[in-house]
């Protein structure tokens, strides 16, 4: 979600130096060693979900371990922005990860992203779970590039937040420039959607839109809008064309380095965590909407004849699109199981 200057991409470079540092030689851990390992999210600082759930897991593990693996946590910004997070990761200078996986690596992973493929919340979990569909298409694809997935972390249907003016059509959107995170698919999500994408990294979006670059952000839950630029935003729209969550993945060389003992108390501890938001996620999103509507955002519902055509244009764009990309393989998976948008 970060744009890059030279300044940040400099620290970025040293820290992840220091990191390399703190990790131990992969081939010789064993259940009766004492271990650190890094742990990094990639949006979120230490008061935010995501913060709190790289904090927990740290704190599980060191505490199943007697005190013998402990991590260090790196939040939001703190060294480095999402691609350079995920490009340490696969080099082994961050052991575990909370983000999204970049598509540089391959781009069969914008399958994650893929717009309107679940349309409600049971289809949503069912399909994101450890076991639902979505994972069983992407956990080979991120073994290929060296990463172990160890579950998701959901969080809701993104939406569209603007200052001023919002649209809930694609006539309505003509004009309306959106921030949007520059992974495949979702630019092209939002120009299929009727508005001008500009993707931007996260860490620029706040004087984007205070400058006037952008009129406002897309694909985020309203959490992630509402805390970050409530002073600049009146509207958000729940398109609903993306479920947002985020991954927790392993670098595979540093997985396959531990013994079945450690193994278990670092999947442990992702499991418990995966558990609790996999239980919470709907509630959570829900008080943030019913927070950022008593704190004077407008929220607003399309109706069912405006997501409909929503979902239609841009299934019939984006979809065909994605196909040249992530290969007929994944797309067959995705049509056989993408919510029917008639029921």
């Amino acid at each position: 979600m970060k744009s890059k200057n030279p300044t940040k991409a400099s620290s970025g470079i040293i820290a992840a130096l220091v990191i390399a540092a703190l990790c131990f030689s992969a081939s010789t851990w064993a259940s009766d060693e004492e271990l650190k390992f890094t742990i990094a999210t990639e949006a979120g600082d230490r008061e935010s979900p995501n913060g709190q759930a790289v904090k927990k897991i740290a704190d599980l593990v060191e505490k199943q371990s007697d005190g013998r693996i402990t991590m260090n946590v790196f939040y939001q910004d703190e060294i480095g922005g999402p691609q350079e997070l995920f490009d340490q990761l696969v080099r082994g200078n961050i052991d575990l990860f909370l983000g999204w996986p970049q598509t540089s690596y391959d781009e069969r992973l914008g399958v994650l992203q893929l717009p309107y493929m679940t349309l409600g919340w049971e289809d949503a979990l069912d399909a994101y779970a450890k076991d639902g569909w979505v994972s069983e298409v992407v956990e080979p694809i991120l073994s290929d590039i060296g990463l172990e997935y160890l579950g998701p972390f959901p969080e809701g249907f993104g939406g569209i937040a603007t200052a001023e003016t919002y649209a809930t059509n694609y006539e309505d959107a003509q004009g309306i420039k959106l921030r949007s995170q520059p992974i495949f698919p979702l630019p092209q999500t939002i120009q299929a959607m009727g508005f001008q994408a500009v993707p931007i990294d996260w860490s620029e979006v706040y004087t984007s839109i205070q400058t006037g670059v952008v009129d406002g952000d897309s694909s985020n839950v309203i959490f992630w809008d509402y805390t970050y630029f409530n002073d600049l935003l009146d509207y958000f729209v729940h398109s609903k064309h993306n479920f947002s969550f985020y991954t927790f993945l392993m670098n595979q060389n540093s997985w396959k380095a531990l013994d079945d003992e450690d193994r278990g108390i670092i999947a442990g501890a992702v499991e418990v965590v995966v558990n609790e938001q996999f239980q919470n996620a709907k509630a959570e999103d829900e008080k943030w909407i019913q927070k950022a509507q008593e704190d004077g955002m407008k929220y607003v519902v399309p109706s069912d004849e405006e997501m409909a055509a929503w979902v239609k244009r841009v299934r019939e764009t984006v979809w065909v699109e994605a196909e040249e990309t992530m290969g007929e393989e994944v797309m067959a998976a995705v049509r056989e199981h993408a919510s029917d948008p008639s029921k």
